[in-house]
């Protein structure tokens, strides 16, 4: 009997992948500390060899949910290093209050490393971070309210700071200033109630905390004109973390911004990546365990760069106590 009453239960939480996954990946619900209730993800962990393993959260973009087959090279690689692989709702698009970096977004994502560490071996010095545009904004707002629990985080087009972003979309008639609104309650306009729920939302209030964290954060120098983030939000999340002789002057990041090209004053600083593919790295530097990368592309993530990445790291802060 008590058998039959496992086998239901374990029916109701897992399920086949979403059309378009690898058939290894499986639909599961599990408990969200945030209020209680079940939420949906995808999951897999390779069969127990008695070791620890690496885990890998993937974050969706801004306008999809778990689902997404943008993050299916997440899956591939971790059924191919045999990592354990977790790919969170978090509550889905990013266009109602209860999405969009809440405090139910920070306590589902971590909830979901719970129940992976409860479900499979994890190495809890290598549980890694990725994800693009939202993804990236909630993987650099992960990477500042959690710091001692990543090992490394990678960030591609991400969203420093809404308030900021909320303007610059307005500005271009893009549809993400008004899924904002929806989420903070308005338009936030300095000193209102919307104003101040945007920046309790945004990275840029937490990512100080992150100091002592490997951070990758990548941009495609002409998102912001072909695509939707500038690329000053990831030379300012770095500008944040890095060593002042480091960081990059304003009328750099600006002219960086404005251009579409790499300032003279920088020229030089390109690098030889493979990890890239085609896409050529125009200008990098690093800061102790944070580096940024600009490379020849738009609004996009080029997996293998991220991944090959994280797979060097291991986690530098000891977790709280």
């Amino acid at each position: 009997m008590k058998f039959l009453v496992s086998l239901i239960l374990f029916s109701f939480c897992v399920d086949s992948a979403p059309k378009g996954w690898p058939e290894q990946v499986r639909e599961i619900k599990y408990m969200s500390k945030a209020d209680q209730t079940q939420q949906l993800a995808l999951f897999y962990a390779p069969k127990k060899n008695g070791k620890a393993l690496p885990l890998l959260v993937g974050l969706h973009s801004w306008s999809s949910d778990y689902r997404q087959t943008m993050s299916v090279p997440y899956a591939k690689w971790c059924i191919d290093k045999k990592w354990i692989f977790m790919h969170p709702n978090f509550r889905g698009p990013n266009r109602r209050p209860e999405t969009t970096g809440s405090e139910l977004v920070v306590k589902d994502i971590l909830s979901a490393v719970a129940y992976a560490k409860k479900s499979a071996a994890v190495d809890e010095n290598r549980i890694y971070l990725i994800g693009a545009s939202g993804g990236g904004y909630a993987s650099l707002l992960m990477a500042g309210r959690a710091p001692e629990i990543w090992a490394g985080v990678s960030a591609w087009v991400p969203i420093l700071d809404l308030t900021k972003w909320h303007e610059e979309t307005s500005k271009r008639k893009l549809r993400y200033a008004g899924e904002i609104e929806k989420s903070i309650g308005g338009k936030p306009v300095v000193g209102s109630k919307a104003f101040k729920d945007g920046l309790k939302r945004s990275a840029i209030t937490y990512l100080e905390r992150a100091k002592e964290l490997n951070l990758d954060i990548n941009a495609g120098i002409t998102d912001g004109h072909n695509g939707s983030v500038p690329i000053s939000h990831s030379l300012e999340a770095f500008n944040i973390l890095s060593a002042e002789k480091d960081r990059i002057s304003t009328e750099l990041i600006g002219e960086f911004t404005r251009t579409a090209k790499v300032p003279k004053e920088l020229s030089g600083q390109a690098v030889n990546d493979a990890t890239y593919g085609a896409k050529k790295v125009l200008f990098r530097r690093q800061s102790g365990p944070v580096r940024v990368t600009i490379f020849q592309g738009g609004h996009e993530i080029i997996p293998e760069a991220g991944l090959q990445w994280l797979a060097k790291q291991k986690r530098i802060r000891a977790p709280k106590k």
